[in-house]
């Protein structure tokens, strides 16, 4: 049995039309977004093993903040450059090669590959994982070389906006 966690990083700067995309800041919601859904998992008892993101900047902050509020030490994130804007085909092939001594893994990173690869595993129908949302859930493998699709069970589907008070 393995447990996944896929986050979307927290919104992001669109300020500085100069700046590349790969190095486009966390806008001041998204600052604000990250440390709530990292309490939001702290709440939740949430302790990954292994905390893997992608190299743009707005990614690897969400990361960290997430990372500092749950206990994960900053020095063990790892990133992948496979992950910036991977298809679900990369995603899954960047899960496969996870070693199995992981049992909880946490990804950070993009659409439309989260929510292709979110609907795919979990057997699911969620148009769009929104900025800093997660979905979390069960895999039923042994071995993360296993991950494929309707392998896994959806666990929870949470997001800034969902939890907002209305009115």
């Amino acid at each position: 049995m393995k447990y996944l966690y896929l986050i979307r990083h927290a919104k992001s700067s669109w300020d500085n039309l100069e700046i590349s995309d790969v190095d486009r800041p966390l806008n001041e919601r998204g600052l604000r977004d990250a440390p709530y859904m990292g309490k939001r998992l702290k709440e939740k008892e949430v302790a990954p093993d292994l905390m893997l993101s992608s190299p743009a900047k707005r990614a690897i902050a969400t990361c960290r903040q997430i990372a500092a509020i749950i206990g994960h030490e900053a020095s063990r994130i790892k990133t992948d450059p496979r992950l910036y804007h991977a298809s679900e085909e990369t995603l899954v092939s960047v899960l496969s090669g996870l070693s199995d001594s992981h049992h909880v893994a946490m990804l950070f990173g993009h659409n439309p590959g989260l929510t292709r690869l979110t609907n795919s595993i979990f057997g699911q129908h969620i148009m769009n994982i929104p900025t800093c949302g997660i979905v979390a859930g069960k895999l039923n493998i042994g071995t993360w070389g296993e991950v494929k699709a309707g392998c896994g069970s959806l666990g929870f589907f949470d997001f800034p906006k969902k939890n907002k008070r209305k009115g």
